[in-house]
């Protein structure tokens, strides 16, 4: 047996005892998989099984039968704050300070625009007002574009730069920071703890991305003193296709949360119809407008996977019955990650990849980014034979691992099958 078959069957081998000793590999029959191997969870998650169910009952029975009754009788006014307090011991923050709805996009802006508004409340005059916004350079492109234009509307100067560089820019001229948890393009997990007390250090305000992290890794948003974040659900929170972005603001923030964006539904008398803004209390001064039933409750069916449910009537022997932790998932998510690299290491040619995820466990996301020419075709090949990543322009295969429902068997194939495609590139 040649060396490179004895790795390949060492490494399967080892994928199959990693498998059968995961406490969580139960929850994969909790979601609607094929034989693929789908490691793009990063921009779209799974269907969990009892998302169907779910949305029928929703169409037919609260829709369908209950109509407009549904509003009260089936909860879904309060909907964004109950389904934000499932979402909260996910991101590590207590009930009552996240609210669910609207857009990744539109939530950075409220949020963005409301640390500057705090900011000048705390400077008192127009004198000592603090004049700049950082915002990360290397960070998904809306969060850019929703910064410049909260740095416009509120007169502010944005200054893009790296997370790396934030503590030397931070000045008292600074208002507010938005950051990015872990980078989009490279998996790269910043340091939330040392970056928050840096900003709080300078009287400055820390505004959280968590789109790449919530659900894969603990966050510590009460625990790190954060001030405001978003983040969407589509992603490892799985609640399917422009699923609602949330909004947390820290409890002692939330009386002075001005939002720029007054809806009636964030109204302390939403039904009063008064021509008067007064701001409701607590998280639901967040929200803007009538909530998007329908995607905001296949949200709240596809939570039930983190918390004991969700197996869609047809889960097997093994599946978890209890709660899932944060700490598990993460657990899996640096073993699956690491795994992967190995298998790359063994059956990738030598020179045709170099990942740009560091390899450190605290400085790494749930996703492996690797620098490959020819990198759009590569992914298209991949996905031709059953491996579901994705490309970033210009030269960087992403594959994000979703410890819920990704296999050790997942990672050896895609590790395998990758180093069979660029093998035969070559």
């Amino acid at each position: 047996m040649s060396d490179i078959t004895a790795s390949r069957t060492e490494l399967a081998s080892l994928a199959q005892e990693l498998d059968a000793a995961d406490e969580l590999s139960g929850l994969r029959s909790r979601f609607v998989l094929d034989d693929a191997v789908y490691l793009d969870g990063n921009s779209l998650g799974a269907l969990p099984a009892s998302v169907p169910g779910r949305l029928t009952d929703v169409v037919h029975r609260e829709w369908g039968e209950l109509r407009i009754r549904s509003w009260d009788e089936s909860g879904w006014w309060t909907a964004p704050e109950r389904i934000g307090d499932r979402i909260a011991p996910l991101v590590g923050a207590a009930p009552g300070q996240i609210v669910v709805g609207d857009s990744t996009s539109v939530n950075v802006f409220k949020a963005v625009v409301a640390a500057v508004r705090m900011a000048d409340e705390d400077s008192g005059s127009a004198a000592d007002r603090r004049d700049e916004i950082l915002v990360d350079a290397t960070t998904f492109p809306t969060d850019g574009y929703m910064a410049e234009s909260a740095a416009r509307m509120t007169g502010r100067t944005l200054r893009p730069v790296t997370p790396a560089e934030v503590p030397a820019a931070l000045s008292d001229r600074t208002a507010a920071v938005l950051l990015n948890h872990v980078d989009y393009r490279s998996g790269r997990l910043h340091d939330l703890p040392a970056l928050t007390a840096a900003v709080h250090e300078a009287g400055a305000y820390a505004v959280w991305d968590l789109c790449h992290s919530a659900g894969a890794l603990p966050v510590g948003l009460d625990e790190h003193g954060v001030d405001l974040a978003i983040g969407c659900t589509y992603k490892y929170l799985n609640g399917g296709p422009g699923s609602p972005a949330y909004l947390y603001v820290r409890r002692d923030l939330q009386p002075r949360f001005d939002s720029p964006l007054p809806g009636w539904t964030s109204h302390a008398a939403p039904f009063a119809m008064r021509p008067a803004y007064e701001a409701a209390a607590g998280a639901p001064r967040g929200r803007v407008g009538t909530p998007d039933i329908l995607s905001m409750l296949a949200l709240e069916a596809a939570l039930d996977v983190w918390y004991g449910g969700g197996d869609g009537g047809s889960a097997g022997a093994g599946v978890t019955t209890g709660a899932v932790t944060i700490d598990a998932v993460r657990a899996k998510s640096l073993a699956l990650t690491d795994f992967f690299l190995r298998c790359v290491a063994a059956y990738v040619p030598e020179g045709r990849v170099e990942s740009i995820t560091p390899l450190a466990h605290a400085e790494r996301g749930s996703q492996i980014a690797l620098r490959c020419d020819d990198a759009g075709d590569v992914m298209k090949r991949l996905i031709h034979r059953g491996v579901i990543g994705d490309f970033r322009h210009p030269d960087v295969l992403r594959f994000g691992f979703t410890p819920l429902y990704v296999t050790f068997a997942d990672a050896e194939r895609a590790a395998r099958v990758l180093g069979e495609t660029l093998g035969e590139a070559g």
